[in-house]
């Protein structure tokens, strides 16, 4: 399952998909991912539900403009308005890192309707970010112009640290290649520069009234944003479940697919 369809919004190009029949269910990627991560999950996923993939705007096969800011904000307003393009009443959403904190906003801050939430070791809760991320946000210029070699070997070590169980060549190629052309460069940096820990904060103090379903899963080795996390989304949000994935890092998705794919089963399967 590939983003094969596009449409125009606030002047960008949102690459997106969907296939199956049922209950809807919209796939929310993360950074510096794309819809790609999800892919294999979405075609499973087809075969009992109508599955939503899509690129959000600097990301994957949506467009990477300079001039279009790219930031958590921008990213939850188009969400909303995605979901009223598509015709999508009361969507299952399951995202992932940033797309978690999209997800929410669309929710909580737009008013965008959902049957439920499958949180996946989601960026939601302060603090978050690493040291890498505020370099980039000091000197994002200056890293826009390394040289292609070396910001090569920056991605790929980035990339490589979310996973726990080590990614294969093909997997690692895959992720990063996005990244590796003149626009894909800038349009990584960028993203990093514009992260920033207020779009998560305004929405803390709001986790309160979430009244749909929600069901928190994450990987138990999860360095990027480690578990602890994980318990205190779930004390906030009333009534959320929680799932440890072992031997899974934050790409949960490459680590641990099978375990990945029987929770999302699961879930949706419950909530239908």
């Amino acid at each position: 399952m590939q983003v094969d369809r596009t449409l125009s919004w606030r002047g960008r190009r949102v690459a997106w998909s969907c296939a199956g029949s049922g209950p809807a269910v919209v796939l929310c990627h993360g950074t510096p991912w794309s819809s790609a991560l999800w892919a294999p999950f979405a075609e499973a996923l087809s075969r009992d539900h109508t599955v939503y993939l899509w690129d959000m705007p600097g990301y994957g096969a949506s467009s990477m403009d300079p001039e279009h800011p790219v930031d958590l904000g921008l990213q939850g307003e188009l969400l909303a308005d995605l979901l009223g393009i598509w015709g999508l009443e009361r969507p299952h959403l399951v995202a992932h890192d940033y797309g978690g904190a999209v997800s929410l906003r669309a929710h909580l801050l737009h008013g965008a309707p959902l049957a439920s939430l499958c949180l996946v070791d989601v960026v939601a809760l302060s603090p978050w970010g690493s040291d890498f991320f505020r370099l980039v946000r000091e000197h994002a210029d200056v890293f826009t112009r390394l040289p292609a070699p070396v910001h090569r070997g920056v991605v790929e070590s980035y990339i490589a640290g979310a996973s726990h169980r080590g990614l294969r060549q093909e997997d690692l190629d895959a992720l990063t290649a996005p990244w590796l052309t003149t626009a894909g460069q800038a349009a990584f940096y960028r993203q990093i520069a514009q992260a920033d820990e207020r779009f998560t904060d305004d929405l803390e103090p709001r986790l309160g009234d979430l009244a749909v379903p929600v069901q928190v899963v994450w990987g138990r080795e999860d360095a990027w944003i480690p578990l602890d996390r994980a318990h205190r989304l779930v004390r906030a949000i009333p009534g959320a479940g929680l799932s440890v994935v072992d031997d899974a890092g934050h790409l949960i998705q490459l680590d641990a697919p099978v375990m990945l794919a029987t929770e999302l089963g699961r879930w949706l399967a419950s909530v239908r």
